[in-house]
This record gives C-alpha cells, structure tokens and sequence, in this order.
C-alpha cells in the first residue's frame, strides 16, 4: 500500500514575501525632522491636522526664536510679522517649559498685537 505524502505549504516564500514588505515599508517611510534638536514637543490629542507654518519656537528655559533667530521678547516678534499674519500667531514650546511661563508669553503675544495664540503640541498616541 502507498502512503499518503502531505503537501508542503509553501511557508519560506510567504516568509520571505513579508519580510520584503517590511523592508519596503521601512525605506519608504520618511521621519521630518524635528524643529530644533534639544526640543521636545507637548503631547496632546484631537490636534488640529493644519501643519505649523512659521511659529515661534519656545524653548525649555524660556529662550524664543524664530526662523532660527533668536527672539528677545513677544514683541520683537510681532513687530517681525506681517500684519496679516499677526492676526493668527503659533507657538511651539517645549515639553519642559514650565506652564506658568507659557501662559505668560501668551499674555505678551496678545499685548502685542496678536488675536489668536495657537499652541503646537505633537498628538498622543491612542
């Protein structure tokens, strides 16, 4: 009597398959660069998805800039600003920067001129 062979799946060929998606996949995809290398950004979540135009970058030690240019004061920046654009200002602080300090930075944008202070934070992960 003959005995029955079972077919072989094919698993090597799938293996390989996804493996080869994973690696499409990971040359793919592209990381942005963050906006400074010593910022972290805050976490949130349901953030507006408009991406940053120019914003003010607000650092750990209260320190401001701009375009890369430092910033001496909320004022300084607003001046920088065209009219239009003062109407609606972003920033975007670090993590570490304490709360206190960027409420008051914001109560110094609207001194200044600005109608609208939008926070850019980076979204929570969920």
């Amino acid at each position: 009597m003959r005995a029955l062979r079972s077919k072989r799946e094919p698993t090597i060929a799938l293996i390989n398959i996804v493996f080869l998606m994973l690696v499409f996949f990971m040359v793919a995809g592209t990381l942005s660069p963050p906006l400074d290398r010593d910022l972290s950004l805050v976490n949130t979540r349901d953030l507006d998805a408009r991406p940053p135009p120019d914003a003010l970058v607000i650092h750990s030690d209260g320190q401001m800039s701009f375009r890369g240019v430092g910033m001496p004061d909320a004022a300084t920046y607003m001046s920088t600003l065209e009219q239009d654009a003062q109407t609606e200002v972003r920033i975007v602080p670090d993590q570490t920067l304490p709360a206190a300090q960027l409420v008051a930075i914001g109560q110094d944008l609207r001194r200044a001129g600005a109608r609208k202070v939008i926070i850019v934070t980076e979204r929570g992960l969920q």
